[in-house]
């Protein structure tokens, strides 16, 4: 382990991070619990069973939010501990934001009204979209811990609305293609889903361009270690160990003076900045540890 490099992101986190990510530090890095994992997660689910409370820091409101609720599955996939509670919540909340063809919105309009991203201004109807709904139907398929829902026609319409873009549609930026590859992964019609792979999956990540590959690229990228965060990641075979070599590097190289990593997009706040940098620098150092560099 690179003792320099841990003990700058060891100071940071401390110094900057907000609770949820110093569990996650601490789980990963200093013999931290899962239990502590979900015990910090567990503020930020709402009566409804979603979560919002700026778990996605740059959507503020309190009120529960898909992309919220999609990244507390994330968190409880990376630590291998679906809180059975926390799905049943989840499912309910699910449940009443599906919409009458299946599929989740990208966003509630409710965000709106208090402050955010700019990008987000433009969700203002209900209208289903495979960004958040194909990752999050791939966790629900991977998760055990309740499955009692899986024949409730709301979960069964959203199969067919995902199923039914992919499809009619092709893998296009980041935010899109990881929601196929989730859903891909997990959903357990293999036949189907390998169809789909190998007409549409595969060859959209075996283009050069579909990944960032010049680790210099600056503004809002997505290379090739976003892509393949570990060798374990789906899209690491479409990836040269040369590449990932130069890309590890720069990697390493990224860490700022004070021990985080940097975000590439606008911050909306300096405290949004610090809770998207402890997120980000616990994602950077689960990279660097998975290629054997701490």
């Amino acid at each position: 382990m690179d003792i320099k490099i841990m003990y700058k992101a060891k100071t940071f986190m401390y110094k900057n991070a907000r609770l949820l990510d110093r569990r996650r530090f601490e789980y990963f890095f200093e013999g931290g619990s899962k239990e502590a994992v979900i015990s910090a997660l567990a503020a930020y689910q709402n009566p409804d069973g979603g979560f919002g409370n700026a778990l996605e820091p740059d959507i503020r409101c309190p009120q529960s939010q898909p992309i919220a609720t999609e990244v507390a599955l994330l968190i409880m996939d990376e630590i291998g501990c679906y809180d059975q509670d926390m799905i049943r919540g989840i499912v309910n909340y699910l449940r009443s934001i599906t919409v009458e063809a299946g599929g989740f919105p990208v966003a509630l309009p409710v965000l709106n009204e208090y402050p955010h991203a700019p990008w987000w201004s433009n969700h203002k109807e209900l209208i289903a979209n495979i960004n958040p709904t194909g990752r999050m139907m791939g966790l629900l398929l991977k998760q055990q811990a309740v499955n009692d829902f899986y024949n409730e026609e709301w979960f069964q319409q959203s199969l067919r609305f995902v199923w039914s873009y992919m499809e009619e549609k092709h893998p296009e930026e980041y935010h899109d293609g990881v929601q196929w590859i989730t859903f891909l992964e997990h959903v357990p019609d293999r036949q189907r889903a390998e169809i789909i792979i190998n007409s549409k999956l595969d060859p959209a990540l075996s283009k050069s361009e579909t990944m960032e590959r010049d680790p210099n690229a600056e503004g809002y990228t997505h290379k090739v270690l976003d892509w393949a965060p570990s060798r374990e990641s789906y899209a690491a075979k479409f990836i040269s160990e040369s590449e990932f070599d130069v890309h590890l590097s720069h990697l390493l190289n990224g860490q700022m003076e004070d021990g985080g990593w940097p975000i590439n997009w606008p911050e909306i706040s300096p405290g949004v900045g610090l809770e998207w940098r402890g997120f980000i620098t616990v994602d950077r150092l689960k990279t660097l540890k998975s290629f054997g560099l701490l």
